[in-house]
Parts: structure tokens; sequence; C-alpha cells
């Protein structure tokens, strides 16, 4: 597992920032130049994704997985406490290893995502990371990545073309391709109604077993966490301290310096 780190390596005070789950530890250069000024900041490419490996048996690409890799991680870094920063995919995995009544994640902000998920985002989330896409040229990928993220909010053309740089390389073919695996979709392919409900309590059970101060992120256009489960986080579990941002879907990129000054008040005060 690859990981991208930023500011001194000796200081103690370590942040881990995760993205989600068709995206890459570069999502966070604005989040983590902006906080490394009092942070080690650590930004993993979760497996089969970005510079990490593919892995052999696709059947685990699951947050079992995800939870261990960062138990590997949070080890190698050698430090007692860590304060993490996840994006959908990443906060699932936050939660899942704050959940540990020896859990090493101090604060913890969860970006757009909780235990009860939208059935009807996962497919559509599920169905274009499933597809088989490639681009004769870069700028046709920067296009296709701005309107399968169009919820992430207003972005200049700029932003745009660095949010799909992250996740598109050149192939020897010379067409553009999106840098993870495809088969990390097999687990949403075969997600169902009725296993999406098994799996949400078994989220919100780990969400109730946090201790730990959490912020919980959400765009007030969000069709993944939706305001009714947003409201029950604030009112169980580690009872989190809800921000809504105006105008964004499914999931602010906190690339703007208003959406780092949430982060770091939160995480510094």
């Amino acid at each position: 597992m690859a990981y991208r780190e930023w500011g001194d390596p000796a200081n103690p005070e370590v942040l881990v920032c995760v993205h989600g789950v068709t995206r890459v530890s570069d999502d966070f250069d604005h989040l983590a130049g902006a906080l490394c000024d009092r942070y080690r900041v650590i930004c993993p490419d979760v497996v089969g994704r970005g510079r990490s490996s593919w892995l052999a048996n696709p059947q685990f690409y699951q947050l079992p997985q995800y939870v261990s890799d960062m138990v590997s991680l949070v080890a190698r870094l050698d430090v007692p406490k860590v304060d993490w920063f996840g994006t959908s995919m990443g906060a699932l995995i936050g939660m899942g290893l704050a959940a540990y009544a020896d859990t090493p994640i101090r604060k913890m902000v969860m970006n757009d995502v909780g235990p009860n998920l939208n059935y009807a985002a996962l497919i559509r989330i599920a169905e274009y990371m499933g597809r088989e896409v490639s681009f004769a040229t870069f700028e046709e990928g920067v296009e296709y990545i701005r309107t399968i993220s169009a919820t992430f909010g207003t972005h200049t053309d700029e932003e745009w073309r660095k949010l799909a740089g992250d996740v598109l390389r050149r192939k020897e073919d010379g067409s553009w391709k999106r840098h993870y695996d495809p088969a990390i979709a097999m687990g949403f392919k075969s997600l169902t109604e009725e296993s999406a409900k098994q799996g949400e309590a078994a989220m919100w059970a780990a969400y109730d077993a946090i201790r730990c101060p959490v912020m919980l992120v959400r765009g007030s256009e969000s069709d993944l966490l939706t305001p009714e489960t947003a409201a029950d986080m604030t009112k169980r579990g580690p009872h989190a301290e809800l921000v809504e941002l105006a105008g964004i879907g499914h999931a602010p990129t906190f690339m703007h310096d208003d959406q780092i000054a949430i982060a770091r008040r939160f995480f510094l005060g």
C-alpha cells in the first residue's frame, strides 16, 4: 500500500487522510499542504487504487481488508495516536478502526457518509465505477470525470483538471484510463437492498462503539448521506458535530480554503 507523506517525519502529531472509493491520495494535496505545519500528514492509496498494488483475489476489496491495512499503516508510523480525515469510503474505514476499544484514532472527520447508506446512491456509484472506459485524449477524460463528479460542487477548470489528472493514467497505446482496478466494483455489483440493510446494522453497531470526538460533514445535496441519517448520528454513538455545506452533493473535496478551515478548527481548535 503506497502513501504520500507531508510535513516533518519526526512530528508525533499525525493526521491520516483516506479517500473515497474510486479516488486517490492526491485528493488531499490542498488539505495536507495547509495542515502540514502542525501535522505529519499521511495520505494512503487504498489497495486497488492509485500507486498501490491490486489484490490477486478481488473478493477482498471489502471494508474489513481496508481496516486491517490501516492497522498495519498506523503501526508502521510508530505513534500512539492519530487524527483521521476520511471521505466517503475513507470515513467508513475510519469508523471501523475507531470502533475498537483500544483505537489509535483520537479525533475523526467523516466526510459525507454514515452507517445508513442510500441504496439508490450506491447503485449509482457502482454503475460508473465498474464501467470500463478509455479516452483518446486527456481532455476527454477531464470532461468525463467532471460529469460523473459534478456533485463535488463548483470548481475552476484548473481544479477539474487536477481532480481528473489524479485518477487518470496514460496507457501504452496512448489512451487514458482511470487509475484503479475495475474489480473493486465486484462487491457493489452483488449488493441487494436486503444485504445493504444487513450491512447497515453492523455499521451502526460500529458507529455506536466510537468514543472519540467526531465531526460529520454533509453536502446539503448529498444523495448518499441523508439528512435523517446525519441527524441520527448527532444523537447516538459519539454524538457527532454536524457541519452542512450548501450547494454540494457527494462529496465535498476540501480543496478550498473555507472547507479546509472547518477541518483545521476541529482538529486544532
